[in-house]
């Protein structure tokens, strides 16, 4: 048996609701027993350890950041402590760790060092809206931000489409919370009246909106997207 550490990746929220109410007992658990965490930000990081685990030692947590700003060469020390048998954890802002998040990195230079990975159930915004949206979820494509170039933007999203009918595929991405408004303009004016369009936003929280209408029913409705966490999936049969 290997002696190395492992390496968790750890979900959180994805809004301010009870932890318990959207994450296992087994996350908090997990918690309970690490002291080392690889995190994005370390204030809303030591925040949700609180949150979650209210008399674990905060001066004994020992953090390291991987955000944009993070030098390459310390963060591939991040699992030195692996090889000392201790486990790390890596902690998502919202949702789960390397799914539309930092993180893959880190997941697969544990598999080259050979440190067992251990994904932790919890809440992904992506399969939750692709779950409740009554699209294809035998067949769907997660992308991403789309282009913020106006011509090349209206580019992707044809091809977005011209995919899904060709593929049977639901294609699902995402957008800064503050440009959601204008997606949804760009999507109803772009997309041919008969695609289906899945709008899912504030998932878990108490104010979830999760609805798919064709492009021509949506012409009639107007949610405010505005600054709330959004997913959008489009299926062209």
């Amino acid at each position: 048996m290997s002696d190395l550490g492992k390496l968790y990746l750890i979900p959180t929220m994805l809004g301010d609701s009870e932890p318990l109410e959207v994450l296992p007992l087994s996350v908090k658990k997990v918690i309970e027993e690490l002291d080392y965490f690889i995190v994005e930000n370390e204030r809303s990081a030591r925040k949700f350890i609180k949150r979650i685990t209210p008399r674990k030692s905060q001066p004994d947590l020992k953090l390291f950041t991987l955000d944009k700003y993070a030098d390459e060469m310390e963060v591939r020390r991040y699992l030195d402590v692996c090889a000392q048998g201790i486990s790390i954890g890596m902690l998502s802002e919202a949702g789960v760790p390397a799914i539309a998040d930092p993180g893959a990195f880190i997941a697969k230079m544990a598999h080259e060092k050979g440190i067992q990975v251990v994904p932790l159930v919890g809440p992904s915004s992506i399969l939750l809206a692709m779950m409740a949206s009554g699209l294809n979820g035998q067949n769907f494509a997660f992308n991403g931000y789309l282009p913020i170039d106006v011509s090349e933007r209206k580019k992707t999203i044809k091809q977005l489409e011209r995919l899904s009918k060709e593929k049977d595929q639901s294609q699902i991405f995402i957008e800064t919370p503050y440009r959601n408004d204008k997606m949804f303009t760009d999507l109803k004016a772009i997309l041919t009246p008969g695609t289906d369009l899945c709008i899912a936003c504030d998932i878990t929280l108490g104010t979830e909106y999760i609805r798919t209408l064709s492009i021509q029913e949506w012409k009639g409705h107007k949610p405010s997207l505005h600054k709330r966490p959004t997913i959008f999936i489009i299926h062209k049969s």
